[in-house]
């Protein structure tokens, strides 16, 4: 007789044992192992694992389980943002200290690694660029001139470039050599790009110094070369999202999808990305650009004559839009179609989207050659007339239309990421997604995969009970039906009043900006002896009012930041130790309801029954909720008042799909108890 539980616990010894030459710290946080022995075990058996792991999990050191498993198969990490590529940055050199031999390195975005960049596309600059400069070289070098960086051709036109139209990279030239072989002359990593990526991937380099280690090297050649011999690589969400993007880097680090592990992390955003990623929008100021570009070229390339009658026809039915009084809505994507191909020599989409392509390639290959490297407008038609064509038969696309003053925008928008979600899963050996607020995960694991076999682990609050208070409100709501009630926003200006008693910092977040307009504008400039502030529009006084938020507990002062859920001071921010000592939410922050909701939620709902409203509608609001309150308890020591100001949490529909701790731990409470729990609390 086999005896299974043997088995199991020399399957356990021996993952234990793997672990302890990859994990870095000397003892497992509550509930830690679980969560690697269950990444370990994906990576083994070649699947999918989804992990709701909230904040003091210890959720990068996944990675240390991934590498007990990797077998020399490379493990790619993707990030969204730099602060959480400088975590993987901390984890994998706490790794390295324990296994010598372990490489890594990362690829950011050009136009943070591009010293050429500047205002234009990094990505066009760069093909463009590299296109001539190459030509250049192998020029010079079928003339003996074998070192790039030493001819004297070269320099020469490095010198005389006009630093805003450049034509040569001076710092791809640095790290390109020829070599002769059996098949002629080959260009090379100079010796200099293969030492210095050597360097970069055997040592934690951070981003802001990349520029400065590169030296007169291209940075993302360096990180390229360095990628090629990494155990590990960082990618950003749009390079791995990004299917063209993907498989470009791929190819240049020598990697086949199949031989590739996945790790996600901030798993939550991932739909988000790729719905970004797959919709294009087609400003109707831009159609002007459209007709003087292709009318520069009509008596060059074929077919423009034929295009240029359609932009007319385009801007006809946008100005048809214009005598709707909604600011945004669906139009119908044949009826589209029909009408702009009407009278012209096109039968079908499929022809003009195949005239485009041929025009595209041609203008964008002419401007490059000009040194222009910006997106063509003939690239954007393209773009725009072959997702719409998709949008007829696909319902994970919907063609829109937004007025935005007296112009009208069509727009092509993806609404399910399941698809390409699951191809990409489908392509890697293994896929690994991760964060703090994939709850419920079994709500993310159908919206994501539908009903692929996807394992999923959800693990519990590690953080100490005793050092956080959990309140929802039930005497006060966002829901539009009582925006107008007088007596419920009096009460929930009394939660803010009340909240702003608790000593330290503390934030309230609201489910829009009209919403924190509302509240905010009332508030007095110092609240409790809190200096008050209100979240900006603008990105850089949003940064710099942070900034002196958080610098008021090192002064002996406290103040109360007015933010919004899913905005600029709600997610991906560290606020440690006194930082934020407590933070609420009023509201449920729903996306604004219209007829392109209704039409997103029927497609949801369709394809998932009754649980469709939910995973298309409630779910992302209820992470943003979640997202906002975990900016407060960050490390095991800290202490903070959690709110949940909304009835609606209460409600069984929702209440039962938070995570389990906020579940039991919450007090219902109206206005008077809130009042006697914030002044009770230590």
């Amino acid at each position: 007789m086999i005896n299974t539980h043997f088995i199991h616990w020399s399957q356990q010894y021996s993952t234990m044992r793997s672990f302890a030459s990859w994990f870095p710290y000397n003892e497992f946080r509550p509930f830690q192992q679980e969560m690697l022995e269950s990444a370990a075990k994906c990576v083994r058996d070649g699947g999918i694992l989804m992990i709701d792991a909230p904040t003091g999990s210890g959720k990068s050191s996944v990675v240390a389980a991934l590498l007990s498993e990797a077998r020399g198969r490379k493990i790619i990490i993707a990030v969204r943002t730099i602060s959480q590529l400088n975590t993987f940055i901390r984890e994998l050199d706490l790794i390295r200290k324990k296994n010598k031999g372990l490489s890594f390195s990362y690829l950011i975005g050009k136009g943070s690694m591009c010293p050429l960049a500047r205002e234009q596309n990094p990505y066009r600059l760069c093909e463009g660029v590299k296109h001539y400069t190459t030509a250049l070289m192998r020029d010079r070098a079928g003339k003996g001139s074998l070192v790039p960086s030493k001819d004297p051709v070269i320099k020469d036109q490095i010198a005389h470039m006009a630093p805003e139209r450049p034509l040569i990279c001076p710092y791809y030239v640095s790290s390109r050599v020829f070599v002769n072989t059996s098949e002629g002359l080959t260009m090379a990593p100079s010796a200099t790009l293969k030492a210095r990526a050597e360097q970069a991937s055997r040592k934690g380099m951070a981003p802001d110094r990349l520029w400065e280690f590169a030296g007169r090297l291209c940075p993302y050649e360096l990180m390229i070369q360095a990628a090629r011999q990494s155990d590990v690589l960082i990618l950003n969400f749009h390079h791995l999202f990004d299917e063209e993007i993907r498989q470009q880097i791929y190819q240049s680090i020598g990697i086949e999808a199949n031989d590739a592990i996945l790790l996600i992390d901030e798993a939550h955003n991932a739909g988000d990305t790729i719905q970004n990623v797959r919709s294009v929008v087609l400003e109707e100021r831009f159609l002007e650009q459209v007709r003087l570009e292709l009318g520069g070229h009509r008596n060059r390339i074929a077919g423009v004559s034929e295009i240029l009658p359609l932009i007319p026809r385009i801007e006809a039915f946008a100005g048809s839009l214009k005598r709707s009084w909604k600011g945004e809505d669906w139009f119908d994507p044949a009826l589209f179609i029909r009408h702009v191909l009407s009278h012209s020599v096109y039968h079908d989409c499929e022809e003009l989207i195949e005239d485009l392509l041929t025009i595209s390639e041609s203008i964008r290959d002419h401007n490059i050659r000009r040194g222009d490297f910006a997106e063509t407008a003939a690239e954007r038609l393209l773009n725009f007339f072959y997702r719409v064509n998709l949008a007829v038969t696909d319902g994970a696309y919907l063609s829109l239309y937004r007025r935005t003053g007296e112009e009208v925008d069509l727009e092509v928008r993806n609404i399910d990421p399941a698809p390409a979600l699951q191809q990409l899963a489908g392509e890697h050996a293994a896929s690994v997604f991760i964060s703090g607020t994939l709850s419920p995960v079994e709500s993310y694991r159908r919206y994501y995969f539908e009903d692929q076999d996807v394992a999923t682990l959800s693990l519990p609050n590690a953080f100490p009970p005793e050092n956080r208070l959990v309140l929802f409100a039930s005497d006060i709501t966002s829901a539009y039906r009582k925006r107008g009630d007088p007596a419920n926003n009096s009460r929930i200006r009394e939660y803010i009043e009340s909240f702003a008693a608790l000593r330290g910092n503390i934030a309230v977040y609201f489910p829009s900006y009209e919403m924190l307009s509302t509240y905010s504008e009332t508030l007095p400039p110092d609240l409790h002896g809190k200096e008050v502030f209100i979240e900006p529009g603008n990105a850089a006084a949003a940064s710099i009012a942070l900034q002196q938020f958080l610098s008021l507990p090192g002064r002996g002062c406290s103040g109360i930041l007015m933010g919004v859920c899913g905005g600029k001071w709600s997610e991906g921010l560290d606020y440690r130790g006194d930082l934020l000592s407590g933070a609420m939410v009023i509201g449920l922050p729903l996306a604004p309801f219209s007829p392109v909701r209704r039409m997103t939620i029927d497609y949801f709902i369709k394809k998932f029954g009754e649980e469709g409203e939910f995973i298309s509608y409630t779910l992302p609001a209820l992470n943003r909720a979640l997202q906002a309150l975990g900016r407060v308890l960050r490390t095991p020591q800290d202490k903070g008042v959690l709110v949940l100001g909304e009835a609606r949490y209460l409600s069984p529909g929702i209440k039962n799909r938070l995570p389990s701790w906020l579940c039991e731990e919450g007090i219902p409470c109206t206005i008077n108890e809130f009042r006697d729990q914030v002044a009770t609390w230590r």
